[in-house]
């Protein structure tokens, strides 16, 4: 009888140790999602003019964006954000270096293509951005008509 009792403390203290190891201590969201969430926050105070507070907030996202890497590595949306928070920081070499790793993994991954032609187009290479056009061509997707459209104001504003 007292064998059994121990057993059963022994297995109920495991059990609980088990079960309070998988808590996250209150910290639900990931820091892929926090990033996400603040990304999403900077892109609207950045059409609201707000850059600073956009900066500030692209800044934290990048960080989360970082940790998040290490722990997972190898995620192609993870780094399509990395790209994405890094060039809007002006961090433009890393920025592509961040989304050619993410096509390595996806190649047709639709916000890689569209940011890294948005980042072709900033850094005056129109003609590596119209390859980014070509892989989105057919998706039927939102990526591929706002990177037509900032290809295309940049032709007419060439000429």
């Amino acid at each position: 009888m007292k064998n059994s009792i121990l057993t059963l403390v022994i297995i109920f203290l495991f059990t609980g140790n088990v079960f309070s190891a998988g808590s996250s201590g209150g910290d639900t969201k990931s820091n892929y999602d926090q990033a996400v969430k603040l990304i999403d926050s900077a892109k609207k105070n950045e059409k609201k003019g707000k850059k600073d507070k956009a900066q500030s907030k692209y800044e934290k996202a990048f960080k989360l964006l970082v940790k998040s890497n290490k722990k997972n590595p190898n995620k192609a949306d993870t780094l399509n954000y990395l790209g994405f928070t890094s060039r809007k920081l002006g961090d433009f070499e890393n920025g592509e270096k961040y989304y050619l790793e993410g096509l390595a993994i996806d190649p047709k991954h639709n916000g890689i293509n569209e940011y890294l032609g948005e980042l072709y187009v900033s850094t005056n290479r129109l003609n590596l951005a119209v390859e980014r056009l070509e892989v989105l061509k057919g998706c039927g997707c939102e990526e591929y008509d706002e990177l037509k459209a900032i290809i295309d104001g940049e032709k007419v504003s060439k000429y």
